[in-house]
């Protein structure tokens, strides 16, 4: 059998069983691929179930607040994916009269959308001909054909582009689409692939030349910054401050303690010397009564070093109009950064 009959028959046979693979629904499947994005399938399932459950309609979601739906998301990360899911909801709802779009343009057009995920509703949810590619599809199809073109090179998708429309089945493409991420996220993964029950094993260059560990080739490196997070944890009586991030900078839209970024670590001697303490305070001399440093919290392109100094103010004190006044109790109603979760979750439970 060539290619995409065997690898069909395959997952028709052994795929997992997931739950937007039960419906042909576009919402639904629209928001598994955003869910899914820099997630894993066992993480990515829970919080699928969640918003299902919590926006059954695309309606539903749309008419959430920002803060519900970032709340729902919190511990995903790449907040700006919960974002724009919600713009998207919002201008489906207002242009299309809640109807999700059934063109691979239109879908393409929606806020937070690529060309992989725009491909992968168009095929499974409308049987339209898009393959869909993502580093799964890298690396079944560099190996398969021992295709050595670099997959972050323009030269190199083109080349990829061509070779996945290549094998595309034109009368199913949603389940061939599936089937080939399913092939690479179980059986041809990056590390030990399991080639001895892999259905393309006869055929498979890599597995010929014995160049699995080389491919696919990706000859670019994320560059990692250092950034340095010194956070108030204030009790203020039964109240502590918060403030909601803005400015397009990480997290943008999550709440967390008030924070004075510095460009290195530095002490907390040092810290009280700064201008941005000085202001937050305005004259008062706050009493600290502890400080914690938190393991390194590692995103894609950033190392973030983080303090919380815990300091107590009078009952009475107010900072800047800038922050929010609030219980400690109800400090788990917000949402917030997943390293402000993990400290909240050891200090206040």
């Amino acid at each position: 059998m060539d290619f995409t009959t065997s690898l069909i028959k395959w997952y028709e046979n052994d795929h997992r069983l997931l739950p937007w693979r039960e419906t042909s629904d576009p919402y639904f499947i629209w928001l598994s691929e955003v869910i899914l994005q820099q997630t894993r399938i066992d993480q990515g399932t829970n919080y699928y179930i969640r918003f299902i459950e919590h926006f059954p309609t695309l309606k539903d979601l749309a008419s959430a607040s920002e803060d519900e739906v970032l709340k729902l998301w919190q511990g995903l990360g790449y907040y700006s994916r919960a974002r724009n899911l919600h713009f998207a909801a919002k201008f489906i709802l207002n242009s299309y009269n809640g109807q999700f779009p059934d063109t691979y343009d239109a879908i393409l057009s929606l806020k937070g959308v690529g060309e992989y995920t725009a491909s992968a509703i168009a095929s499974i949810a409308f049987n339209l001909p898009y393959a869909a590619i993502d580093g799964n599809v890298y690396r079944v199809l560099s190996r398969f054909t021992g295709l050595d073109a670099p997959i972050d090179t323009g030269e190199g998708k083109k080349m990829f582009r061509e070779l996945a429309n290549h094998f595309l089945d034109q009368k199913n493409p949603g389940i061939y689409n599936q089937a080939v991420m399913e092939l690479g996220a179980v059986v041809c993964t990056p590390q030990s692939p399991d080639c001895k029950n892999c259905p393309l094993n006869d055929s498979c260059v890599a597995l010929r030349d014995k160049t699995i560990s080389m491919l696919p080739v990706k000859i670019g490196r994320t560059v990692q910054r250092n950034r340095y997070f010194n956070y108030l944890d204030i009790t203020s009586g039964s109240h502590t401050f918060i403030h909601q991030r803005k400015g397009g900078d990480i997290w943008h839209g999550l709440f967390e303690f008030p924070l004075i970024e510095t460009v290195a670590e530095i002490g907390v001697d040092e810290l009280i010397l700064n201008k941005e303490w000085s202001d937050l305070f305005d004259g008062i001399k706050p009493v600290i009564t502890g400080w914690e440093r938190v393991p390194v919290h590692l995103l894609s392109h950033l190392k973030i070093y983080t303090r919380f100094i815990r300091i107590d103010l009078p009952e009475e004190f107010d900072l800047s109009e800038k922050y929010r006044k609030v219980l400690k109790k109800d400090i788990f109603k917000f949402a917030v950064p997943r390293l402000v979760e993990r400290y909240l979750i050891n200090r206040y439970e």
